[in-house]
């Protein structure tokens, strides 16, 4: 399993577990840079492991060719003695030893790999890294956008709205009653039907005094002063 491939487990794992939990996105964002960073984390190590492993298998590369060396050394000295069965003994030794070197070899060649595949996912997960980073900012941005949204549409279809509207609606219908009330108390002081009828009536009976006041002045030639003044 490439590592890329055990982190989208990973990552996938805890976002289900979370969105089951109707979490915060903003701790998803979270949850998904940390596992890319303990990721990052966990694969410099192995890196760092494999180059380890390299420079000790190289080390003991090094005395194992130092080997191979010594024994034809004393192969060819068995030889110049005289001693072909000491010689042929030093080349079975230093054939041991060139087999011992040749899988040194090959397991040098397996962490040779295994430290280039390492030096890819690190590049790639870096690159990885800086981008969720850079889109950290603005996916916190729309979650509070949304959030702030959501929450005003919530308060507006919220029923504790409606009760307060109900409120001010029994409010008002209480400040009609009261000002009803209040003016009831001055039904009976302004003028009734009958009371203008009688004041037409009494009006009347003045126009007609007055009427005949005029004529009776006419009738005697003029004011009382003027009757005087003769």
């Amino acid at each position: 399993m490439g590592v890329f491939t055990r982190l989208t487990d990973i990552i996938n794992s805890n976002i289900n577990a979370i969105l089951e939990k109707a979490e915060d996105p903003n701790k998803i964002i979270r949850m998904v840079i940390q596992e890319m960073e303990d990721t990052l984390i966990e694969v410099r190590s192995s890196a760092a492991k494999a180059i380890a492993d390299q420079k000790d298998v190289e080390r003991r590369l090094k005395k194992l060719e130092k080997a191979q060396a010594e024994w034809e050394k004393k192969a060819e000295l068995a030889i110049s003695k005289g001693r072909d069965d000491l010689a042929k003994g030093a080349l079975i030794e230093k054939a041991k030893v060139a087999d011992m070197a040749a899988h040194m070899e090959e397991e040098l060649q397996h962490l040779a790999d295994a430290l280039s595949r390492h030096e890819e996912d690190v590049i790639k997960l870096d690159a990885k890294l800086r981008e969720a980073k850079a889109k950290k900012a603005t996916l916190q941005a729309r979650h509070k956008t949304v959030s702030n949204q959501v929450r005003v549409r919530r308060n507006l279809y919220d029923n504790r709205i409606q009760d307060a509207f109900d409120r001010f609606e029994k409010v008002e219908t209480r400040l009609d009653r009261m000002e009803a009330e209040a003016e009831s108390f001055d039904l009976g002081k302004g003028q009734t039907l009958a009371d203008e009828i009688n004041s037409l009536e009494s009006n009347e009976e003045i126009e007609k005094e007055l009427a005949a006041l005029k004529a009776k002045t006419a009738n005697d030639g003029g004011s009382p002063k003027k009757k005087a003044a003769e």
